[in-house]
């Protein structure tokens, strides 16, 4: 509708329009009914449930009797008995005094520095190396790391321990060869402390850095080329380069990587008890080895326990750690 006055025209229909929204938009929606409502708000968790038994069952059961066992003299005897007694927090004051618990400890601490150190830090250089390949040889090496990174660490154990075997290990038989360190074909690795040490920090960060290079590598194709070609043109070196403008784009990744690291190498078992089991003179007994021996060797299973029951203790707080570091990172990226 027009109106015309004095030469001004108005237009209405617009102002009828908006009239109309606003009027239909002050009318209430129709509610659903209240039992609909209420059995969609009710439907999730009827679908979680199957899911949520399962994992109580499987996660939350097993960790309240290890809880319980812990403050009880369950041994070898319980097992055929059904018989034992709660002692409270004997256990343990039993394994805080014992020096053999501390000495793992220690030892779990040591090897888990130097495995995450020696992850890292050839994992770095993998991804580093990556992105001055060509594309073939990029994806070859994706590939081989892939391979590496998905070998079952029991199998891959196996065949570690056959390679450093002696009498018909490869490892001896080329080390021989380069004729530096005299005849080794009869060198039992796994009977020497610092041999066996070694060969399994190597095994360990020979399956670590994959995942380590691959993330790094991802992050690293991140970093926007105009910060390096700026640099370049100020006639920074490569390695002002990588430490003033790689680093700092990885440090969040690099971050939440050496915490991860530092919890599956800390609570590492399969690849120390397949090639040492704890030997020699119990130069490689982590606290996972330790917790083995107290609860299945020497049938201690309230001992075992509460060793775990610590050990759980502080991957809890290691946890935590990631969670709190990933929160943080996360805010600053």
């Amino acid at each position: 509708m027009h109106l015309r006055g004095g030469g001004m025209t108005v237009t209405a229909e617009p102002i009828m329009l908006e009239q109309g929204a606003a009027a239909v938009g002050d009318s209430p929606r129709r509610s659903p009914p209240q039992g609909i409502r209420r059995r969609r708000t009710k439907a999730p968790l009827w679908l979680l449930t199957p899911a949520g038994l399962v994992m109580a069952v499987v996660t939350l059961a097993p960790i309240v009797l290890l809880v319980l066992i812990s403050f009880t003299d369950y041994d070898q005897r319980s097992l055929f008995t059904g018989e034992f007694s709660f002692v409270g927090v004997a256990q343990y004051g039993a394994i805080f005094t014992d020096p053999d618990f501390w000495w793992s400890l220690v030892r779990t601490i040591g090897f888990t520095l130097a495995m995450v150190l020696g992850s890292v830090a050839i994992g770095m250089g993998v991804a580093q190396l990556m992105t001055r390949l060509g594309t073939v040889m990029r994806y070859v090496v994706t590939v081989v790391l892939i391979c590496a990174w998905a070998m079952p660490n029991v199998a891959s154990s196996l065949v570690w321990n056959w390679l450093f075997q002696p009498g018909y290990g490869v490892v001896n038989w080329l080390l021989t060869q380069v004729g530096v360190f005299g005849d080794l074909t009869q060198i039992a690795w796994s009977q020497h402390p610092v041999l066996a040490a070694t060969s399994i920090w190597a095994l360990i960060v020979w399956q670590a850095v994959p995942f380590i290079a691959l993330t790094l590598y991802a992050a690293q194709v991140q970093v926007p080329p105009e910060y390096f070609e700026a640099a370049r043109l100020d006639g920074a070196s490569e390695w002002t380069i990588y430490r003033s403008i790689t680093l700092v784009f990885l440090r969040p990744t690099l971050l939440l990587i050496t915490i991860l690291s530092i919890i599956w190498d800390y609570n590492v078992f399969n690849q120390i008890w397949l090639i040492s089991q704890g030997g020699p003179d119990d130069i490689t007994t982590t606290l996972g080895i330790f917790t083995y021996k107290t609860a299945f060797v020497g049938f201690d299973l309230g001992g075992g326990a509460a060793v775990s029951v610590v050990t759980t203790l502080i991957l809890l707080g290691l946890t935590a750690l990631y969670i709190r570091n990933l929160v943080r990172s996360g805010e600053e990226l």
